[in-house]
Formats: structure tokens, C-alpha cells, sequence
């Protein structure tokens, strides 16, 4: 299982990365990406299978790469998980009217993005 972590901060990405390492994944399987745009490429180059994706990144946005993703067969139902400060009501309803699969606000726990992430990958 291929997971894409994208956010530009290097300290969020790591968190995430060290989530999925304490429950087994293969280090091999966790892919980072420090924008949108390079997370399009990233997910452009392998078959990602989970997404974990920030709002508010330069070069390309959390919510661009998720109209992005869900605009290609490949990714249409592939589950994305948008972590992000943007709380607003309004944020939320426009990321599912787009199709992100869960949203969730920072600061958060790993327990609490773990019970997030577990139902998205068969635990």
C-alpha cells in the first residue's frame, strides 16, 4: 500500500511519516511531497493508495490537488484525508462538495489520525 503524504511543513510530514511506521508500513511505501505540485507528480509516477494532504501549501493547494486527483480515473475514489488549521465550516463542505474523504482539524493526536487513517486501510 502506497501512501502520499503532502504538506509543506517537513515537522507534519515527518509525524505522519513516523504514524505509519509505528503500525509496520515499509518506509518504502510512504511517499512525501513538500507541495501540490509535486505531490501531483509524485502520485503521477506511482499508484497511490492513500492520501494525506495539507490545505494550504505553495505552488499548488490542498484543495487544487484534490479537484485535481478526483478529475483522473485513477484517483477518483482513492481515499483522501485532508489534515489542516482551515476550520471554517464553509472549507469543510467545499473539500467534500469535492470529494475528500475525511477532514481533519490541526492540532491533532496520532491516536486520533490513526483512528482517521484505520478505516481507510483495512485495520
Amino acid at each position: 500500500m502506497k501512501i502520499l503524504i503532502v504538506d509543506d511543513s517537513m515537522v507534519m510530514r515527518s509525524m505522519h511519516k513516523n504514524l505509519f511506521l509505528e503500525h509496520q508500513f515499509n518506509a518504502d511505501d510512504i511517499l512525501e511531497a513538500e507541495n501540490g505540485l509535486d505531490g501531483l507528480q509524485v502520485a503521477a509516477k506511482y499508484r497511490i493508495d492513500l492520501f494525506l494532504i495539507d490545505w494550504n501549501m505553495p505552488k499548488v493547494n490542498g484543495m487544487e490537488f484534490l479537484k485535481k486527483i478526483r478529475s483522473s480515473n485513477t484517483y477518483r475514489s482513492t481515499p483522501v484525508l485532508m489534515i489542516t488549521s482551515e476550520a471554517s465550516k464553509q472549507n469543510v463542505v467545499e473539500a467534500q462538495k469535492f470529494g475528500v474523504s475525511d477532514y481533519i482539524i490541526k492540532p491533532i493526536k496520532p491516536d486520533s489520525l490513526w483512528d482517521k487513517v484505520k478505516t481507510f486501510i483495512g485495520e
